[in-house]
């Protein structure tokens, strides 16, 4: 776990937005890390992909370093946010607008309006 956790650690600190997902965000691997890729891309956030299915010992170090059973996980400013289900709800209530706002993290914001009138 210690060189996962360090691992996990540097890239946390970084990059301001990190997506730990199964695939990459060009090439996500299950639907879930599809789910929240898609809207972080139709967000336009910048964020760093990490295909945990290339590394067993980060597969099970993220899940660790979280205690959090599932993957995808969103990290922002080194903090974890949740997976899909979170995300989603978090980008439909505009929690996640509010949180990259809050951060400093770039998005564009009639991006995610448009995922709320779709969803409305």
């Amino acid at each position: 776990m210690t060189d996962a956790k360090t691992k996990i650690d540097e890239t946390n600190q970084a990059n301001d937005v990190v997506l730990y997902m199964k695939g990459t965000k060009e090439m996500p691997q299950c639907g879930f890390s599809s789910r929240v890729a898609g809207v972080l891309n139709y967000m336009g956030v910048d964020f760093a992909d990490v295909n945990v299915l290339a590394d067993e010992a980060l597969r099970q170090g993220i899940k660790d370093y979280s205690d959090w059973p599932t993957i995808p996980q969103l990290y922002v400013k080194g903090e974890f946010v949740g997976g899909c289900d979170i995300i989603t709800e978090m980008t439909l209530s505009g929690e996640l607008d509010a949180l990259f706002e809050d951060n400093g993290v770039t998005f564009d914001k009639d991006a995610a309006n448009k995922i709320r009138e779709a969803n409305a």
